[in-house]
């Protein structure tokens, strides 16, 4: 598909549903504590809290070329579906916090017509994604009564771009302490470092990718703290 219809497609989703309305930010939502309520006793098989594994090749994570979405000239275009479950303000939502990738990134979010990969977003049983490009339709489950916020959705798009957690990046021990005393008996594979490329970004206490100070705590204290300052709280304020 050429740039041009890539442009089209472009500003269709940016029009397709005029006059929607902000959706809740990370300002006000911890998107690591609606993931973890979203996903509480799913039976979906989730790694990190809310990453699919894939099973179609080894363990190895999303670090070579073979599972990020390609480049055309200077934007990277993502094909996407959104599933006819939802209601015109929850797929405003979606759709708002795909866009905010738009004012920041090269990556242009365009609806699916006959391309062969593509996002299809759906009300699934939480929230979760796989971390890449995994070839044909992939799911990005956003669960309505529960994971439409800005931040989570953000949160699971940037695993299928190919980003895992913050805090289980490759370099995460020369920032942050992971508590393992304190972490919830049966979610310590939550906290277990990838080989992760960082493509040279430094460590972002600030990123939607990184999980809060106490996530999966088992006693209310903390499960991730950061060296450099063990009071400050680890998540996007």
């Amino acid at each position: 598909m050429t740039p041009v219809i890539f442009l089209v497609l472009f500003l269709s989703l940016t029009n397709v549903l005029p006059g929607t309305t902000g959706a809740p930010t990370k300002k006000s939502m911890d998107v690591s504590k609606i993931i973890e309520r979203a996903n509480a006793g799913i039976k979906t098989l989730l790694m990190n809290g809310d990453i699919v594994p894939n099973l179609k090749r080894n363990a190895d994570p999303c670090v070579t070329k073979g599972c990020m979405w390609p480049k055309t000239g200077s934007y990277v275009y993502v094909p996407i579906t959104i599933g006819s479950e939802y209601t015109r303000a929850e797929r405003n939502i979606i759709i708002n916090s795909l866009l905010t990738f738009h004012q920041f990134t090269c990556i242009r979010f365009v609806w699916h017509t006959t391309q062969q990969d593509y996002l299809s977003f759906f009300s699934g049983t939480g929230c979760w994604s796989y971390v890449g490009r995994q070839g044909g339709v992939q799911q990005v489950s956003l669960l309505k009564n529960g994971c439409l916020y800005t931040a989570t959705v953000e949160h699971e798009v940037l695993h299928a771009l190919g980003y895992n957690h913050e805090h289980v990046r490759s370099d995460r021990d020369s920032y942050v302490s992971i508590l393992t005393a304190n972490i919830e008996p049966g979610f310590e594979s939550n906290f277990e470092k990838v080989a992760t490329n960082n493509l040279g970004t430094p460590y972002d206490f600030n990123s939607v990718m990184q999980y809060s100070k106490y996530s999966f705590s088992k006693n209310d204290l903390p499960t991730i703290t950061a060296k450099s300052n063990p009071n400050l709280e680890v998540e996007k304020p």
